[in-house]
């Protein structure tokens, strides 16, 4: 697979995959490693880099465990106005 669509996939993969659902990073490696090959290493930089574009929103929310609370990621306004303009193209 070329390395730029990749990229763009990815990022599409990660914004589809928040909308639906607010997730934790893990999980989120975890979602998308099911659609394409991908790991650790790729996934949260590119977390940080849409939570620093504002794509993202985090919050914390205790662990199922209740031991420590948790960085949770929920979509916003610049992410689904980006997930738009994708599926228009």
């Amino acid at each position: 697979m070329n390395t730029q669509f990749k990229k763009g996939v990815l990022e599409l993969i990660v914004l589809l995959c928040v909308y639906k659902k607010d997730m934790y990073g893990y999980e989120l490696v975890s979602e998308v490693s099911k659609v394409i090959n991908v790991n650790e290493g790729t996934i949260y930089p590119l977390l940080k880099r849409l939570t620093n574009e504002h794509y993202f929103e985090t919050y914390l929310s205790e662990s199922t465990e209740g031991l420590e609370k948790r960085g949770q990621r929920s979509c916003c306004r610049n992410g689904m106005n980006s997930m738009n303009r994708s599926a228009d193209l």
